[in-house]
């Protein structure tokens, strides 16, 4: 279970690339995308206004850019800087605004399989906001946008659809695995109902566009298999 307090919050945050130049090459892809999730859940969240729309967006067209870049060589600090401002922007993002169903599912998984946080989102991020998709396409405008979609003349759906799409190619791009099944975990194994009724229950559901049943967060579970 996720602990959230306002004491909790940070009161300075030490943004400095140099620090990030060793990280080896996933441990950016995972911390990358989990940045990615921060921004994209802060931006389709009901709880979105305009200062953290303008930061969500911020943070997801640098990390569009620079994400494959700081994986590619780590020694990058113009990549490095940048990511380090998109985490930044993210963070400010969804500490106002909240956020969403991918991580009170991903949370689960990193508790009970002890996988990485940031791997699990990655992997949850375009199988949930498919879902959300569904129900608010046009909260989707400014992620297509952001990630690089030219949004005049496109519907709310054609928006939603590319901004998924994108989120899976840079996905695959910095080395994310798609299925628990490249993770060790066998299907036979996973105990749907434990992770689902958790998910539920999750500090950052009810930030959600809309709360999935037990039954539909089994579904989005299996996806990952």
């Amino acid at each position: 279970m996720v602990m959230v307090d306002k004491n909790s919050l940070a009161l300075i945050s030490v943004n400095d690339p140099e620090l990030m130049l060793s990280k080896p090459k996933g441990l950016t892809a995972a911390t990358g995308m989990d940045a990615l999730t921060h921004a994209v859940e802060a931006l389709v969240t009901p709880g979105a206004y305009n200062v953290t729309k303008k930061l969500s967006i911020g943070a997801i067209e640098l990390i569009k850019e620079y994400l494959p870049r700081a994986v590619a060589n780590g020694q990058d600090i113009e990549a490095r800087e940048a990511m380090v401002n998109a985490i930044f922007l993210g963070g400010m993002s969804f500490n106002n605004a909240g956020l969403g169903y991918v991580h009170s599912m991903a949370h689960q998984l990193g508790a009970v399989y002890n996988l990485p946080h940031g791997v699990c989102c990655a992997m949850l991020l375009p199988v949930v906001e498919r879902e959300n998709a569904k129900r608010v396409p046009e909260a989707f405008r400014n992620v297509a946008k952001a990630l690089g979609l030219h949004v005049e003349g496109k519907t709310d759906q054609e928006c939603a659809a590319y901004a998924i799409t994108e989120i899976e190619k840079l996905s695959e791009t910095v080395g994310i695995p798609k299925k628990l099944t490249e993770l060790g975990i066998q299907e036979k194994d996973f105990d749907f109902d434990y992770l689902s009724k958790n998910a539920l229950i999750d500090a950052c559901a009810p930030g959600n566009p809309f709360m999935p049943t037990l039954e539909e967060t089994i579904a989005l579970y299996k996806e990952l298999f």
